[in-house]
């Protein structure tokens, strides 16, 4: 069996766990920081209007914008994946990243430690006000951290953030990027097509819906004369304008109701989504999900890297890589995370 081919950055990556820590520096704060400050990354020439911190308008034409989930619990996922954005994007200081955060936090904190960990971001924290709304939709699933209602925000992005901001990224915490997240960003989204992600057409979409869906004409009638396929809901290049003018939000929530009621899935967040998108969804290139390297849902157990060019990883599944090297059980791709790791651990950050 052959070797898949791995991108460039990945075989940097690598070398980097053998390199020095030295170009990360120590921020002088008045609080201390479990996280190290990230390096300052620069806009190379070829970008629009070098951009800097609070000044800039969330409204400005040449932000690339980020959307993420933020809480105590994935935080450290959270920095180092913004860590790998800015990294390996040719216009670092044109990124506005978004923060999604509980009602029930204490943002100011977090806002003060990305604040201390990049200081040069340009990004906003926003308290999920649709909480209390979610909490009502929401049903019991196989996994109880697919329960949160943070999961549930990427469906509230066109309320929540700005009307000016008409496309964005949504990432989840659990990814690493080691590519320009510009290209992701600029996916031509052809017709009428609101969501662009990687899609599996291989993987059998019935097993995400239960009989009572499957035996229920009406319900089922959703995907007639559609070819419907699997998308990972973690990773997804959004036109927030056709998602606002078509108000997506009240059909998802449409089915969380149905959900609800009758009980016609068994996971999260991701069923609504194949629901309301499914065969409808701009198919990009693999590159950018390498999902599945949190393992089997159940087992505790290591997946390798798919066979091709790596742009993103996601450590979807039950395994995150920061728990499993705390734990000294790590997978091998979790030493691909390693080098985005800001957080003050021994062993690691002093390499």
């Amino acid at each position: 069996m052959s070797c898949p081919k791995i991108h460039p950055f990945i075989v940097i990556t690598i070398s980097l766990l053998l390199c020095s820590a030295n170009a990360i520096r120590s921020f002088p704060q008045t609080y201390y920081s479990e996280y190290n400050e990230a390096p300052n990354f620069i806009n190379q020439n070829k970008c629009q209007n070098p951009l800097k911190g609070s000044s800039i308008s969330v409204c400005n034409p040449s932000l690339i914008h980020v959307t993420m989930t933020l809480d105590s619990k994935y935080l450290r996922g959270s920095i180092a994946s913004v860590h790998s954005i800015l990294k390996h994007a040719s216009c670092s200081q044109n990124i506005f990243v978004h923060f999604i955060v509980s009602t029930s936090s204490t943002s100011s904190n977090l806002g003060n430690i990305i604040k201390s960990t990049f200081p040069n971001l340009n990004f906003q924290i926003y308290p999920f006000k649709n909480e209390v709304k979610v909490k009502e939709l929401i049903s019991s699933t196989i996994r109880p951290a697919l329960e949160d209602p943070l999961n549930y925000a990427r469906i509230y992005l066109g309320q929540i953030l700005d009307p000016c901001v008409t496309r964005v990224v949504y990432i989840d915490s659990d990814t690493i990027v080691v590519d320009d997240i510009q290209e992701l960003f600029f996916t031509t989204l052809t017709g009428s097509k609101v969501i662009g992600a990687p899609e599996y057409c291989q993987v059998n979409l019935t097993k995400y819906f239960n009989d009572p869906f499957w035996s229920d004409p009406i319900l089922s009638s959703v995907f007639e004369g559609k070819k419907a396929c699997y998308f990972n809901t973690g990773v997804m290049v959004m036109d927030l304008g056709k998602w606002r003018e078509r108000d997506y939000t009240m059909e998802i929530e449409k089915w969380m109701e149905i959900q609800k009621e009758k009980r016609i899935y068994e996971l999260g967040s991701l069923p609504p989504f194949l629901l309301v998108f499914g065969g409808e969804i701009e198919g990009i290139d693999h590159r950018w999900t390498q999902h599945g390297l949190g393992g089997d849902n159940v087992v505790n157990s290591c997946r390798s890297l798919h066979p091709g060019r790596v742009s993103l990883l996601h450590w979807s599944g039950k395994g995150k890589p920061w728990v499993r090297l705390d734990q000294g059980r790590p997978c091998p791709v979790d030493y691909l995370w390693v080098p985005y790791d800001l957080h003050r651990v021994q062993g690691f950050n002093s390499l």
